[in-house]
């Protein structure tokens, strides 16, 4: 028996040191570029130039782009999180966003991977499903009463910061040399606006309108303080997120209500996630269907349509209309698009949209210290009003960084570089319904006083 038993173990001790298959399993396992094991990794890089360079052009189909924008996005974000100090400060989300667009200016990354990425970008309008799915995912993940408490007190925060954010960005500038009324219209406005199609293009419509400017002219001038803005709240979200890890007692980790409130109980803790793959289908659907109410929404009262579906979604879990399993499944959406999807969507923000040389003239000192005193100070506001409020400062300031964000992409980066992706919901309403409200009434008081405030005289 015994002689048995060691031919058995010798057999067992022989398999696991051969190297195939059981140690290219172990290669699979441990070494990754993202989520991605190494050898897919290269094998990945190996057919998308491949293509390239036998056909001179790379197809904008899905299957093609799924393998693209996940090899460079997860090039580009290990890259990032693998930096001395910015590293572990929100750089992999800098990284995949700047990178390429840095890489498409200096014609580094080959034209066919540019077009092809480009057109798949404005043509499936991908990041509107990332979106959904992580709005939706987050909101069904939250407790009923959290959710109404939550939306309640977070305007607290964001409002006070914006006042004193836009005070003191208009002082800053008006100490280095600038006119107030310039310094709020063209440098502090825009970083509050709520990003490029939300924000900078009503904003240059305005001022083209109101000022006699070309609109180009003026969507020059603000679309770089719009992404310098993001940059800068990507920042702030990574140095917060450290300073959650060295003091936890200030941090909810992406709940921004107390834990010892009764009311405050996480979906994780009241429903068994499910691995079911139809369950995990119904998230899917049930995302994209109140996505589409939210576009309905948006062409009936013109409602953006990412909020109207962030209401739906709300109205869905306050009213217990779809079953915990179902709840289940779109947390598991959640987590899947979270880990797998934001880089990938964030390479594809950076090619697409992200125009390297626009963001590079806006750096000049003077921007740079507005900006920096504006988006700084609307941060430590919402941290200091949010703790005197009862909430978690560190997850409440992270929301206060995503009204300086750029948009719907901002809030991706800024959320990723905090490792709060549970925020959604709430980043959401800061960027679309507070920079809506603040370009609406900053358009109209222009308008009605421009002989008073013209920023251009």
């Amino acid at each position: 028996m015994d002689s048995s038993k060691k031919t058995s173990d010798n057999a067992v001790l022989e398999q696991n040191t051969r190297f195939w298959p059981t140690g290219w399993w172990r290669i699979l396992d441990n070494y990754k570029v993202g989520i991605i094991p190494l050898p897919f990794f290269i094998f990945a890089g190996l057919l998308i130039f491949t293509e390239v360079f036998l056909g001179d052009k790379l197809p904008s189909d899905i299957v093609v782009m799924v393998v693209t924008c996940a090899f460079f996005g997860f090039l580009c974000g290990e890259f990032g999180k693998r930096l001395p100090i910015v590293g572990k400060m929100g750089a992999a989300a800098i990284c995949a966003t700047f990178i390429p667009s840095a890489l498409v200016f200096y014609k580094i990354l080959p034209e066919p991977i540019v077009t092809a990425t480009t057109s798949f970008y404005k043509s499936t309008h991908i990041l509107y499903l990332y979106i959904c799915c992580i709005i939706v995912g987050s909101i069904m993940s939250m407790d009923r009463n959290t959710l109404i408490k939550g939306f309640l007190k977070i305007f607290g925060p964001m409002l006070c910061g914006e006042i004193v954010g836009m005070l003191t960005g208009v002082l800053i500038g008006t100490l280095l040399g600038l006119s107030p009324s310039y310094t709020f219209f063209f440098l502090v406005l825009p970083i509050m606006a709520g990003g490029v199609g939300e924000g900078a293009i009503p904003l240059s419509m305005g001022y083209a309108s109101i000022l006699g400017m070309q609109q180009g002219d003026a969507l020059g001038q603000v679309l770089p303080i719009v992404m310098l803005g993001g940059l800068t709240g990507i920042l702030c979200a990574g140095v917060l997120n450290r300073i959650g890890k060295k003091y936890p007692h200030l941090t909810g980790n992406g709940k921004i209500l107390p834990a010892g409130d009764a009311d405050n109980v996480s979906l994780h803790a009241k429903i068994e996630v499910t691995n079911d793959v139809t369950t995990f289908a119904s998230g899917v659907l049930l995302a994209t269907m109140l996505y589409m109410v939210g576009m309905i929404l948006h062409k009936l009262i013109g409602l953006p349509a990412p909020i109207g579906m962030l209401f739906a979604a709300i109205l869905v879990k306050l009213t217990s209309a779809v079953s915990p399993k179902v709840l289940s499944g779109s947390q598991v959406v959640y987590k899947f698009f979270q880990t797998s999807v934001t880089y990938p969507i964030l390479f594809a923000v950076g090619v697409a949209i992200t125009p390297w040389q626009r963001i590079v003239d806006a750096f000049t000192i003077t921007n740079i210290i507005v900006i920096l005193s504006t988006v700084i100070s609307l941060v430590t506001t919402g941290f200091f009003v949010s703790k005197k409020m009862g909430m978690y400062p560190i997850d409440t300031a992270v929301i206060s960084c995503c009204q300086s964000g750029q948009g719907g992409t901002g809030d991706v980066a800024i959320l990723t570089a905090a490792e709060r992706m549970e925020l959604m919901p709430f980043a959401q309403i800061a960027t679309r319904i507070g920079g809506a409200i603040n370009v609406s009434l900053s358009l109209l008081i222009l308008g009605n006083f421009l002989s008073y405030i013209n920023p251009l005289s």
